[in-house]
């Protein structure tokens, strides 16, 4: 896969699978161009250009303005994971999910979406979650939300199909993340992660970063409008 013509924009891009997915475009030779909270230490190595973007407040409209006029691909990785039983979970809990995985995706591509229809052959990539099609308990905020992720990346790749813009969300599972952290802290903890995967280990941030590229890449130019679970099975294996 070439990128060296390719300007890509990655939200979320400081850790985890973000960031991963950084690293390997970089490797790609794609112009970066990245967003997030804070700039790590890791992500600062790549020298991208950075925007300092809170995706669960408005984003102002100028944040992106120096972006080239031209953009091949945007990649949305913000998530979140808040496990508890139902009745536990606050209303400002299932407000903030929604407000970091939907609304702040939704302004991204509004802001971005002119630059886009440029590249006559862009790439939207944004993520789910394994839990939006598999029932699971204790998961109900998240799956929510990622759930309207889903329908999301499903009308936009409708919307825009004409304008030559792919639509597609990445679902994963369980993966070794800053943000899975207390889920996998001890090595009963992750063995037993492991051990819910027919293949029997859980994701890592590569093998969501490898999907991610596809997707932008040319080689995914006949795939939109779709969920592509990366979960080792999980979803559709017993």
């Amino acid at each position: 896969m070439d990128f060296s013509e390719k300007n890509i924009l990655l939200v979320g891009a400081s850790s985890g699978i973000g960031l991963a997915t950084a690293q390997l475009l970089h490797t790609l030779g794609a112009h970066l161009f990245t967003a997030s909270r804070h700039l790590s230490p890791e992500l600062a190595e790549l020298q991208t250009t950075h925007y300092e973007v809170d995706a669960t407040q408005v984003i102002a409209p100028a944040t992106f303005d120096t972006l080239p006029e031209v953009l091949h691909g945007v990649v949305y990785c913000p998530g979140s994971i808040k496990l508890r039983p139902f009745e536990r979970i606050p209303l400002d809990d299932f407000r903030g999910d929604f407000e970091l995985n939907v609304l702040g995706a939704v302004q991204v591509l509004q802001l971005t979406m002119k630059r886009l229809k440029k590249a006559n052959g862009a790439s939207v990539v944004l993520f789910s979650t394994v839990a939006a099609d598999t029932g699971m308990a204790f998961h109900t905020s998240i799956a929510t939300a990622k759930a309207a992720v889903e329908g999301l990346t499903r009308a936009l790749a409708a919307e825009y199909a004409a304008s030559n813009i792919r639509v597609n969300a990445i679902a994963p599972s369980l993966t070794d993340t800053p943000l899975a952290a207390s889920l996998l802290n001890t090595p009963e903890k992750a063995e037993a992660s492991a051990k819910r995967h027919p293949l029997q280990r859980i994701g890592q941030p590569k093998d969501l970063a490898y999907m991610a590229s596809f997707l932008l890449s040319d080689h995914g130019s006949f795939i939109t409008g779709q969920i592509l679970p990366v979960d080792g099975g999980m979803s559709r294996l017993k």
